[in-house]
């Protein structure tokens, strides 16, 4: 049984956006989203896990179509997949969606794979999504966390200009003598942000690698010339590279 949801928003150019509680079935909900996205370029198709381990019900669709149906068979998708990530959940069986696994899938420009730390830039990749003039699928990590972090927050300017920043630099640290760049991903940021100032290690820069793929070296590379660190770190959660 599939209990359905509808929200219908009336504007001035009828969008309208439909909220649907699928069953459980991860297999066959995202086989059916992904066809529809493939189907349906002008629209947002998003597939929202409730826990990012829910991604492995549908192991087949990721590997098999989502990850390489362009390079098989030139077919465009623009499917966005939503994954909580972080042992956030209600215990081993809902809990993390593996961030590496998701890396493995990347070659050739397939798929787009996103650890976004501000509701900004979450907000301007869906954005991007759509008003690129071709189609990726989009893999978004979501942490449960961040959905009620003090320091998670963006101003309204912050959504009505602007863009989608695959790397964002330390913009509170140009006082500090930068000895130390730290290169992070996600919500491990916060933490880290945290701890600095509780011990006013203010000879550290933390640069937020908002998309690991595809990656902008070029960006790093700017940074890493222009603070010309003494140590350059890379922190994650996961247990490895």
């Amino acid at each position: 049984m599939c209990i359905r949801d509808r929200v219908d928003i009336a504007r001035e150019n009828s969008s309208r956006i439909d909220i649907y509680d699928s069953f459980l079935s991860e297999e066959a909900v995202l086989g059916f989203e992904y066809g529809y996205s493939a189907t349906w370029p002008s629209g947002l198709v998003i597939w929202e896990a409730q826990f990012g381990d829910f991604s492995n019900g549908g192991q087949i669709m990721i590997d098999q179509f989502i990850s390489c149906a362009e390079d098989k068979w030139r077919i465009q998708s623009g499917l966005v997949m939503l994954l909580p990530h972080g042992y956030e959940g209600q215990g081993a069986e809902h809990s993390s969606a593996r961030l590496e696994r998701y890396l493995q899938l990347c070659a050739q420009n397939n798929i787009q794979i996103v650890n976004c730390t501000t509701p900004a830039n979450f907000f301007h990749v869906l954005r991007r999504q759509m008003k690129r003039n071709f189609r990726k699928p989009l893999i978004v990590f979501t942490p449960k966390s961040l959905l009620r972090h003090n320091l998670c927050i963006s101003k309204i300017k912050d959504f009505t200009s602007g863009c989608f920043e695959p790397i964002i630099d330390d913009s509170n640290s140009s006082s500090y003598d930068d000895s130390t760049l730290v290169l992070c991903s996600g919500k491990i940021y916060y933490d880290l942000f945290e701890e600095r100032e509780k011990n006013k290690c203010f000879d550290i820069k933390l640069v937020r690698i908002e998309q690991l793929y595809p990656l902008d070296i070029d960006s790093i590379k700017k940074i890493y010339s222009k603070n010309n660190p003494k140590n350059f770190i890379w922190v994650q959660e996961e247990p490895e590279n």
